[in-house]
């Protein structure tokens, strides 16, 4: 029977045992796993828009790249940091899509130059030539695009799920790609747009692709957005370089994200009544509240520095081991830095 996903609720707090400067969370298996470092909290509510945690930034001279910022909370998270001065540079997967978006935002008053440029995260080859085709350095790189619930296994020529193909390798790829440009911007941030699914699957190193265990649309989704954690946890290697890298959950917002999501299904979850209208729940956003936590780890003073870390309604989540309660957190399995980095090598091992 297939799994529904637990994507469409979360809250604001979780079990933790506070310890001075340091937070904990007991593991049967492990004991206590310390995190050594104090949770981030903002003054953003959960609902604060990209304006007001931009507010008073100036990007002026920055340059950005926002994948999937042609739909969604990408148009919102390039809108808010093209108005803040930043050139911002739409990588679509469907370019004339992105070059619509880019003369609607590009010239604005006070703003920062849009433009489009073709990028298919499902092929490496594109990921190569867009990558190649780029002069000169990266301030910011939002991970932003992704697919979600794809009904049936699908494979890219490299023989890898959809899912983790997409909103994972791509970005893996792209990032470690641009990685001289980044660390020539001198201080570089990489956001990695994830999601609350993130707890419901660990990363399966022993069949990541579906080739042997049965295949569930919302397993595969959960899985890449694990990955998409640890490629935050584990570019903690950059930090040297002047580059950080945090992931987030945006959040439930009604976007394009959930076309390949069936009405049945929607109403199984309570998103939508028997006429197929959604249903409003106090933790719906609309999209431009929706990417704020991007556009929060993208520009915001608050998050110098910061890195390795997952964020949802604009404050670092706390870590969690149970992750059959949906109130929200960043799962244990996805911070650890020992997955990460064996992650990381797995995907590098592909890019060969």
């Amino acid at each position: 029977m297939e799994q529904l996903p637990w994507i469409f609720r979360h809250g604001s707090s979780a079990t933790v045992f506070l310890c001075s400067k340091e937070y904990r969370e007991f593991s049967p298996e492990k004991g206590f796993a310390v995190y050594d470092h104090q949770r981030l909290t903002t003054p953003f509510p959960s609902h604060a828009t990209t304006g007001e945690v931009i507010e008073g930034v100036d990007l002026t001279g920055r340059r950005a790249i926002v994948t999937g910022g042609a739909s969604g909370i990408g148009v919102e998270t390039v809108r808010a940091l093209a108005a803040a001065g930043a050139e911002v540079t739409i990588a679509a997967r469907n370019p004339v899509s992105g070059q619509q978006v880019a003369r609607e935002l590009d010239g604005g008053p006070g703003s920062g130059s849009v433009r489009a440029a073709a990028l298919d995260l499902a092929d490496l080859g594109s990921v190569g030539a867009f990558a190649r085709g780029w002069q000169g350095p990266v301030d910011i790189l939002v991970a932003n695009a992704g697919i979600m619930a794809v009904p049936d296994r699908r494979l890219t020529a490299e023989g890898w799920e959809l899912h983790l193909a997409t909103n994972y390798l791509g970005h893996f790829a792209l990032a470690t790609a641009l990685h001289a440009q980044l660390r020539a911007a001198g201080s570089a941030r990489v956001v990695i747009v994830s999601s609350g699914a993130h707890r419901t699957a660990p990363f399966d190193f022993e069949d990541p692709q579906f080739e042997r265990r049965p295949y569930d649309r919302w397993t595969a989704y959960g899985q890449s957005k694990t990955a998409d954690v640890l490629l935050a946890v584990g570019a903690r290697r950059w930090a040297g370089d002047g580059i950080t890298a945090n992931a987030l959950n945006p959040g439930w917002i009604s976007t394009n994200l959930q076309r390949h999501v069936d009405d049945a299904t929607m109403r199984a979850m309570g998103a939508i009544d028997v006429e197929g209208n959604i249903i409003p729940q106090p933790y719906y956003k609309e999209p431009d509240q929706g990417a704020a936590t991007s556009v929060l780890l993208a520009a915001s003073p608050l998050v110098e520095g910061v890195t390795g870390r997952y964020f949802e309604d604009n404050q670092e989540a706390p870590p969690v081991e149970d992750t059959r309660d949906d109130s929200g957190g960043a799962a244990t399995h996805a911070l650890d830095p020992a997955t990460a980095d064996r992650l990381w090598d797995y995907a590098s091992a592909a890019l060969r």
